[in-house]
């Protein structure tokens, strides 16, 4: 580059350019006698496509990356070796047949064709002779393509690329590699197991600090998280001093931590003794007696106990040892920040959207989906709420898969959440495209549905006699808190304010609610595991299910859903989970959305997932959102107002006495804010189709940009008196089913892209169907 002042640039980049085919061509020919191409380069003519991006392997999105004691490192996975791999870890690959994916460029509409290459890595940049190559197949695949090589062998190296041709406007491919993705795989290999995972340790320093006396200084990190304190002292002789971690003050900021919190807040005192010198220490926790019973997640031995702390405090002779640096490792999995981005006009409901999404990655600190910190058990109505909250703020899909495979073999008691099982299954293979995983544990999920409870009424029900010993067997169901079998839960916990007042009977309608989108979401998975005669089995269940349901707990006087046979007490509950999960009959729906509206938030915050999703599914954002930025004593401001920087188990202290503050089943919001107000969901398996249903009203501007399988999805709003603005940006290879409300317009002009469109009308809806990926602008005049 230095010669380029002396020579014209047309001559320089023309000499450049010559030499460098000639270095390739040599290098493609002489190392490996491979074609140019499968060395991921490219000759003239291919400069402007541009490459696949975001490689994955299994759904790994880093696999190359190597961590010591849990901090992300510069290794290389080749330097991992027999004698020191106890000490590293990385994410491997459990499977001899993985599965890849890529982003396919935004410019590019459809994917014609592809070609992967994998090879085994070696040191010095070197790579040796391809194991497989794919060939060129002409398909638009790009999400969870098998590997159809060679079975993979354990412990090793592995690398891969991808290129892929697109059709333009002249009818000609184009093509050019990808870089490579190393990956290593496990000691040993299955068919199809899920790769191993990496819990993290990110070094953070307190935002603020404040010395309340002489002898007790204060930190502030700022938001809570599971962490280990690190410290760094000078002290002038021996001595010793106590190290405080709290998640509460006393009374707010400038009073020092509180040692009598309530419920499970957590607060510890730890004495150490500090050598006279300057010395860091690793300040050990110790593990608590109920959250490391052996019903619960344990920690993994390379990080160690961790704590729920925001607040550090040094309480004793601080004129004899000085902190030269307080830390803490903060642990959690690997977790991209960036991922989901959102932004609105209401500052309220950014909060809370920030409080949710930080929940996902601070209470990731055991790889899977747990209750919070009190017991650290994996329950399903925490997983499901967890997945859905996790797919709204980071494409991850591997620890919903590690939760629920653990789940199907640990179950917990209540009716519902056995059904979840299904419900988590489902999402997992509509979010990621994941066929293997559904084929993986289908006959698993086939018991967890619960049909052998189901009598001549067409119900199900788990207080008639039929959870025999064979049926509790068939679910892998072990006795749980006491109770001998399943017993229905319908919200938690179960006091009048948190249920409705709900009436338990025989039958219940909130359990067979259940039960109907369990179905439906067996179907699907049947269809995905080429399974046709069970997945029409299944939808012929359901059908016969809802005419049960609607003959057995449907009110016709007043269209309300009963709690149950035998009563005539209409609940929330009854009513929002029918809403949410399409049982309640289309000329029934008024009545039941007023009789919602008018019950408030009269569920906990587990229950208030399916309420605001039985409002968004039905256009009543506004009342969705109003509920969202309450700053009623019910609300999720509420939490933030009582000191938490996560999502409670309960909306307060008074609503749950004994309750944590680090219960990621409260972030319902951040997946109705990606669901519903900006209305991104897969229509089909890894977002091939994808739809786009915005329900703003309540909010005057909002834009998010959302991480999925397939790359970036970029919606924003802008709502005027006169005109509605909305943009779209759609990654490649992907198309879009697009609904866009006017409510308030008679006979409204759709505009996409500057010119006029004829939309379908529906249900107060313009539809426009099979949007291209790019950059899309529409406006309603």
């Amino acid at each position: 580059m230095q010669l380029l002042p002396f020579w014209s640039a047309r001559h320089s980049y023309r000499f450049v350019f010559k030499v460098a085919c000639k270095l390739m061509l040599f290098i493609g020919c002489a190392c490996c006698k491979w074609p140019l191409a499968a060395q991921g380069m490219q000759g003239p003519g291919r400069q402007d496509l541009k490459v696949p991006t975001g490689l994955r392997v299994d759904l790994l999105d880093h696999p190359e990356r190597v961590y010591k004691m849990g901090i992300l490192t510069n290794q290389s996975l080749l330097s991992v070796t027999a004698g020191n791999k106890d000490s590293l870890q990385f994410e491997a690959i459990t499977s001899r047949r993985p599965a890849f994916c890529w982003i396919v460029p935004g410019k590019v509409k459809k994917q014609a064709a592809y070609e992967i290459i994998l090879t085994k890595a070696m040191d010095n940049n070197k790579t040796a002779g391809p194991v497989w190559s794919s060939g060129k197949i002409e398909n638009s695949a790009s999400v969870q393509v098998p590997y159809t090589g060679p079975a993979l062998l354990p412990a090793t190296v592995y690398q891969w690329k991808v290129r892929i041709w697109d059709r333009d406007a002249a009818g000609k491919s184009d093509s050019r590699f990808s870089g490579w993705q190393l990956f290593r795989t496990a000691d040993s290999l299955t068919d199809s197991g899920l790769p191993t995972f990496v819990v993290q340790k990110e070094h953070q320093s307190p935002i603020d600090s404040l010395r309340l006396d002489k002898d007790y200084l204060l930190y502030d990190f700022g938001k809570d998280g599971f962490a280990q304190p690190v410290l760094r002292l000078q002290a002038s002789k021996d001595d010793s001093i106590f190290i405080v971690l709290g998640e509460k003050l006393i009374q707010g900021k400038g009073s020092p931590i509180d040692q009598q919190p309530p419920g499970t807040v957590r607060y510890r005192i730890i004495r150490i003794a500090v050598k006279q010198g300057i010395h860091t220490y690793q300040v050990p926790i110790t593990p608590d007696q109920r959250n490391t019973k052996p019903s619960a997640v344990k920690m993994p031995s390379y990080i160690g106990e961790v704590l729920p702390f925001r607040y550090l405090a040094l309480h004793g002779n601080l004129t004899s040892i000085r902190p030269l640096k307080v830390s803490r490792n903060f642990v959690h999995i690997p977790f991209k920040d960036n991922a989901t981005v959102f932004h609105s006009s209401d500052s309220t409901l950014n909060q809370i959207w920030e409080l949710c999404k930080y929940t996902i990655k601070a209470t990731s600190f055991t790889g899977y989906y747990l209750d919070g910190d009190r017991e650290r058990i994996p329950y399903e109505a925490d997983a499901l709420i967890n997945q859905l909250s996790h797919y709204s703020t980071d494409a991850d899909f591997n620890m919903t898969k590690r939760t629920l495979s653990y789940l199907i073999y640990h179950p917990t008691w209540p009716t519902e959440w056995s059904l979840q099982n299904l419900l988590i299954a489902y999402y997992d293979y509509m979010y990621s495209g994941d066929h293997r995983s559904v084929a993986r544990i289908f006959k698993q999920l086939q018991p967890k549905l619960l049909t052998a409870l189901q009598d001549s009424t067409g119900l199900i029900s788990t207080r008639t006699g039929k959870q025999s010993v064979d049926f509790l067997k068939s679910i892998h169901y072990k006795v749980f808190d006491g109770n001998e079998g399943l017993k229905d839960i319908v919200d938690w916990p179960h006091t009048p304010e948190e249920t409705d007042s709900f009436v338990f009977t025989d039958y219940n309608a909130v359990v067979n609610a259940f039960y109907y989108k369990a179905l439906q979401s067996m179907a699907t998975l049947a269809t995905a595991t080429h399974k046709p005669v069970e997945a029409l089995a299944y939808t012929r269940q359901a059908a016969a299910l809802k005419a049960a349901f609607l003959r057995h707990f449907s009110d016709p006087a007043t269209g309300l859903i009963k709690d149950g046979t035998g009563t005539q007490h209409s609940s929330l509950h009854a009513n929002m989970f029918a809403l949410a999960f399409g049982l309640v009959p289309d000329e029934h729906v008024p009545a039941v959305i007023h009789f919602i509206k008018s019950r408030g938030l009269s569920c906990s915050v587990y229950g208030a997932q399916f309420l605001l999703e039985a409002l968004g599914r039905f256009d009543q954002s506004d009342d969705a959102i109003q509920l969202i930025t309450s700053k009623d004593k019910r609300s999720w401001f509420n939490m933030l107002r009582e000191g938490s920087t996560m999502t409670m188990e309960a909306w307060g202290q008074d609503f749950k006495p004994n309750q944590d503050w680090n219960h990621a089943w409260g972030t319902a919001p951040a997946n109705y804010i990606v669901r519903f107000l900006m209305g991104i969901r897969p229509l089909k398996p890894g977002f091939e189709q994808v739809i786009i249903e915005p329900h703003p009203f309540g909010v005057q501007q909002a834009s998010i940009r959302y991480q999925t399988i397939r790359g970036d999805i970029d919606v924003s709003f802008q709502i005027a008196p006169d005109h509605t603005n909305w943009q779209l940006t759609l990654p490649g290879n992907t198309t879009a089913t697009v609904r866009l409300p006017f409510a308030g317009k008679s006979n409204p002009l759709l505009f996409m892209d500057g010119q006029k469109v004829q939309g379908k009308l529906m249900r107060g809806y313009y539809q426009i169907e099979n949007v291209p990926s790019g950059t899309h602008r529409f406006t309603f005049r």
